[in-house]
């Protein structure tokens, strides 16, 4: 207590640090738990994702991605779903992801060096 009555803003900043610090040390615990699923890795591509969630389920960088499926990258702060995206692009959700499958293929086996099956 000493040290907070004789430095109470030095305490104070201390404090703010230690709390920021566990924030972020329980969101990449979270992060951690939750990618490590099993059935998180190498999901079946739906409507309802984003091309950065099937990039982090497929071990993908996402901008690589991005330009395998012939995208631009996310230019809003809320990243768009596939089913945004094919609408966007006026085109049948099943083509754009058929596309995305495709970008997948190649990147996985350009990224293990094996044919995909």
């Amino acid at each position: 207590m000493t040290l907070l009555r004789r430095h109470p803003l030095l305490a104070s900043l201390f404090a703010l640090a230690l709390i920021l610090t566990l924030v972020f040390a329980g969101r990449f615990v979270a992060q951690v738990i939750y990618w490590s699923d099993p059935a998180r890795q190498e999901q079946d591509v739906e409507g309802w994702m984003t091309l950065r969630y099937i990039a982090r389920s497929w071990q993908l960088p996402p901008r690589d991605l991005y330009d395998a499926a012939g995208l631009p990258g996310p230019t809003r702060r809320q990243p768009m779903t596939l089913e945004q995206l094919a609408e966007d692009r006026g085109i049948p959700l099943p083509t754009l992801i058929a596309e995305v499958e495709a970008a997948i293929d190649r990147l996985t086996e350009a990224r293990d060096g094996v044919a995909a099956p």
